[in-house]
């Protein structure tokens, strides 16, 4: 066994860290992602598209059983907001395959999405059912397997429902909520929509309507019928287009934001524009 000598405490000595066997190869940080989040890199990667997923079950305000496989809207929120503020990140490339979940936390994802600055392509994949479908259009542009389903149905609730005419309504807003954010955000009709979202004798035992890939853009609900290639091209379509579009505009690219932080004598290491320099003490 090796040992050195810690120079902080005289003439003791401390084991060695362990290394890594011969052959072994060190667990990265992109290894880390990928077991914790199921993300192969972050936003600070040097690819100038971020690639996130959403799989399973959207975990919301409640931990789902240990058997489910979940995706959870704390992990997700961070990265768009990273993604976001990342000037190397041009554009974002979301894979749906979803079974549905939380309504709020869904919608939150959804909205995060639909509001960002920089262009996003959403992929459904397998599924993206229930909840998954306003995080399905919420993107600049959206590409469904032709394979891949979406379920559209009313909003469910579990566990203990009072039976006053409050619960009723409040179910009625939120579903509402679904409803005007993917007409806002798709080329379908709310009368469609809710037309597809009522229907009996399509859904055993349910009340709803499961679309396939190619009558999901017939109804307007996705934009093409495609995978990965048909949205990697789309999405760096779309940065090209914004990129050539700056520079006729003579919009600078977002440079990466200046550290702001005070040096020994107390003045800003931050280059501040002219308007707030004003407002510091001469």
């Amino acid at each position: 066994m090796e040992y050195y000598s810690n120079i902080s405490s005289g003439n003791e000595e401390t084991e060695a860290p362990d290394q890594p066997e011969v052959g072994q190869r060190p667990v990265l940080p992109a290894m880390e992602a990928l077991q914790q989040l199921g993300q192969t890199s972050m936003p600070g990667s040097e690819s100038n598209i971020f690639c996130m997923t959403i799989i399973g079950q959207i975990e919301g305000h409640l931990i789902l059983p240990p058997q489910n496989k979940t995706t959870k809207y704390e992990h997700i929120i961070p990265q768009l907001v990273a993604a976001e503020q990342n000037p190397r990140i041009e554009g974002l490339m979301i894979l749906l395959n979803t079974v549905g979940g939380d309504v709020e936390a869904g919608l939150a994802i959804a909205e995060m999405i639909a509001s960002m600055s920089k262009p996003t392509v959403t992929i459904v994949i397998g599924g993206g059912h229930s909840i998954g479908v306003p995080i399905a259009v919420s993107s600049t542009y959206s590409y469904i397997a032709e394979s891949a389903t979406m379920t559209i149905h009313p909003i469910r609730m579990s566990g203990l429902v009072i039976g006053v005419p409050q619960t009723f309504e409040y179910m009625e807003k939120m579903q509402e909520r679904v409803v005007r954010f993917v007409v806002s955000h798709s080329r379908i009709t709310e009368e469609r929509f809710k037309e597809l979202m009522f229907k009996t004798g399509e859904l055993n035992r349910d009340i709803g309507t499961a679309v396939g890939g190619i009558d999901a853009v017939k109804y307007g609900l996705m934009d093409a019928v495609g995978g990965i290639g048909e949205a990697l091209k789309q999405l760096n379509t779309i940065i090209e287009t914004r990129r050539q579009q700056n520079v006729m505009t003579g919009t600078p690219q977002q440079p990466p934001y200046a550290p702001f932080s005070p040096n020994a004598t107390g003045t800003p290491t931050g280059t501040l524009s002219s308007e707030h320099s004003k407002e510091l003490p001469q």
